[in-house]
């Protein structure tokens, strides 16, 4: 029994890994190196903060709720708690994470793909792709119980093979570090809003809904009746998950530091391609696609999933069957698919970054010093910082 658990604490935590890195995990990391340059220190410091341990936090907090997000948001009230989990919702959905994902996979995946309409980035393009992508998507979610499974013994160990030989390789060839002028407070500062951009909070709060209900049938019965068992498994799960996020992160970072040079003007999308090339060279062109596509597609499957199981319970109560709920999710993340990765990208950085990020950091800790200390307040905490995030908003841009 202990190795059963074992076993499935391993692969779900290569799973909720793979969930979370995503097509922009492989553009940041390097984007945070590359800027750094030989402050990398300063600047991994601030981008660990918000890109890997704000997620350790939300799986931290989901886990003390039994992976419930009904339960998570309503503390601050049924109809602001729905509110929030409704935007939150078109967040990772239709409006940015989703779209965000079949944008740059587009972008990546293009120079990889025979001569055809698809290798030019242009409307018909990027509808035909996000077409294929989203449908390709649904084959791999529509059967919910074998997400986990597909995430962890499949796509996960074949993302972190084609990322460790690209590391690694990098790391063997390291050329002079990118100069960089500024202060190492503000390379700091920098860096943790860039952390912010990655949504992963989001993902992890989310996530471990999916992956509590998916333990829960594939454990077995008898475990739904111990929520202690259930949550240390999953948190176990999540820090194998983000221990490994931070880790790649780390390498890529240091990647963008020593073979960032000459890359400052290349589109955010396609610096991943770029750099692998210029490390591999061109026979490395199936590690670096195997890369991308593993990276593309596993979030896409875990928000997708997410999104419409939303659809499927919360909005049309089963009045509909999953696989249409997931249907109608993919469709509605079309028109964001081929608007440009420019625009998607635009969304990211502006006010859900600067004011409604902020505001699910207050309520992660709030909820986590709730069930620790029993610490009741939540709504005056987040007013606060609902108040002084749009203050500082206004005043940055």
């Amino acid at each position: 029994m202990k190795r059963f658990f074992e076993s499935n604490i391993i692969s779900t935590g290569l799973a909720i890994f793979s969930m979370l890195f995503g097509a922009g995990n492989l553009m940041y990391p390097l984007y945070v190196g590359m800027h750094a340059g030989d402050k990398n220190f300063y600047g991994l410091a601030g981008f660990i903060m918000t890109a890997v341990l704000l997620p350790l936090a939300g799986f931290i907090a989901m886990m003390l709720f039994n992976g419930n997000y009904n339960t998570f948001f309503n503390r601050l009230g049924k109809p602001f708690g729905g509110l929030m989990i409704f935007f939150c919702m078109i967040i990772i959905g239709p409006l940015i994470a989703i779209p965000r994902i079949v944008t740059l996979s587009h972008t990546m995946i293009a120079p990889f793909l025979p001569t055809s309409i698809l290798t030019t980035i242009t409307p018909t393009s990027s509808f035909l792709f996000s077409l294929i992508f989203l449908g390709i998507t649904f084959l791999l979610t529509y059967k919910e119980n074998r997400i986990v499974d597909l995430l962890g013994y499949v796509i996960s160990p074949a993302l972190l093979l084609s990322l460790v030989i690209i590391i690694t390789k990098g790391l063997m060839t390291t050329k002079t570090a990118v100069s960089n002028n500024l202060s190492n407070f503000t390379v700091f500062k920098i860096n943790f809003m860039r952390g912010y951009e990655t949504l992963d909070l989001l993902g992890a709060i989310f996530f471990s809904s999916i992956v509590i209900n998916i333990l829960k049938n594939k454990i077995g019965k008898s475990i739904q009746h111990n929520p202690r068992l259930l949550s240390s498994i999953g948190l176990k799960a999540g820090i194998i998950g983000v221990s490994l996020l931070g880790s790649v992160y780390i390498g890529m970072s240091l990647l963008g530091v020593y073979h960032g040079h000459g890359f400052e003007a290349v589109n955010m999308g396609e610096l991943f391609k770029e750099v692998s090339f210029s490390i591999l060279g061109s026979h490395g062109a199936a590690i670096i696609a195997t890369a991308v596509l593993m990276a593309c597609l596993s979030t896409s499957i875990a928000l997708s999933a997410v999104v419409a199981d939303y659809l499927h319970t919360d909005i049309l109560s089963r009045r509909i069957s999953y696989a249409t709920a997931l249907i109608f999710t993919l469709l509605s993340c079309l028109p964001m698919s081929t608007a440009g990765l420019d625009i998607v990208l635009a969304y990211t950085g502006g006010f859900i970054t600067f004011v409604g990020y902020p505001v699910l950091i207050t309520i992660t800790f709030a909820n986590i010093l709730y069930k620790l200390f029993d610490f009741k307040p939540i709504k005056l905490p987040v007013l606060i910082t609902l108040i002084i995030a749009f203050a500082s908003y206004k005043n940055y841009f």
